[in-house]
């Protein structure tokens, strides 16, 4: 018998294919780190409700002390008890909780959306309280065709945009040198982003100059550290009626692979 050669080990795109290095947080040495408009907004309201920073409202934005009508994305699901259980994520959190910042962690939210870890893909895809997301026949079944698809998750990360959310980057497989993510990007008919970020936790507030320079070599010295590895055979459809997805919940799957049936939908 002809030996059988091992599958090969993926190959994720390197940091030049993707947009982290250039939607990264900028820190200044000596100044500290200011939660921007977009955070204040969206995400503060949820989090350090009585923060006298807090952006109830803005004329032209759906948000209401960081509420929103519904909306459902296609999301990349990250399973909490994996992570949970990789041992690198064990040891950031670790470093996390020893920061000089660690006060100023909602530690609480992490917890209460612990079942919801994601990275978004296409959003919104609905966005009134009754409209059902719709995915086209040929979208269904473009992405039943697609494949599993195996992507490494590496920490920490802070953007440009909403500057006081901390997440975990989302490397993706690079096949026939195409980002295997924005390959279902484009199936939704999306532009490619390069950008895929789970969220971790949220800051409740402004960093002083030390504390925000614990962040950022906290960052530096994460930044090529693999956290956790996946191959997932579906997506998530995952409704939310605010961005930090605490008054949400998954509203069905969408199988990358062919399966014997409609796939089924979860409560909402």
């Amino acid at each position: 018998m002809e030996p059988v050669a091992a599958p090969a080990a993926p190959v994720f795109c390197p940091d030049d294919a993707l947009a982290y290095r250039r939607s990264r947080t900028r820190f200044a040495p000596g100044e500290g780190l200011v939660l921007d408009e977009a955070y204040r907004l969206a995400h503060l309201p949820l989090v350090a409700p009585g923060h006298p920073g807090v952006i109830p409202s803005r004329e032209g934005r759906d948000y209401d002390r960081g509420r929103h009508p519904r909306v459902v994305s296609l999301v990349l699901p990250v399973p909490q008890a994996r992570l949970a259980a990789a041992p690198a994520h064990a040891e950031l959190e670790r470093d996390l909780r020893a920061a000089t910042f660690a006060h100023k962690i909602a530690w609480d939210v992490a917890a209460r959306r612990a079942d919801r870890l994601h990275a978004t893909l296409c959003g919104p895809l609905a966005t009134r309280p009754d409209a059902e997301p719709v995915l086209t026949p040929e979208q269904r079944a473009a992405l039943a065709a697609f494949g599993p698809v195996t992507v490494e998750l590496r920490g920490l990360f802070s953007g440009k945009i909403n500057v006081g959310r901390l997440y975990l980057r989302v490397y993706p497989e690079c096949r026939d040198g195409a980002d295997r993510l924005a390959g279902i990007q484009r199936i939704m008919g999306r532009p490619p982003t390069g950008l895929y970020v789970v969220g971790l936790h949220a800051l409740t507030d402004d960093l002083d100059p030390a504390e925000a320079a614990s962040l950022a070599a906290l960052i530096e010295r994460w930044w090529d550290r693999p956290i956790l590895r996946l191959t997932l055979d579906a997506l998530w459809l995952l409704w939310a009626t605010d961005d930090l997805v605490l008054y949400g919940g998954v509203l069905g799957r969408v199988p990358l692979t062919r399966e014997v049936g409609p796939p089924p939908l979860l409560p909402s």
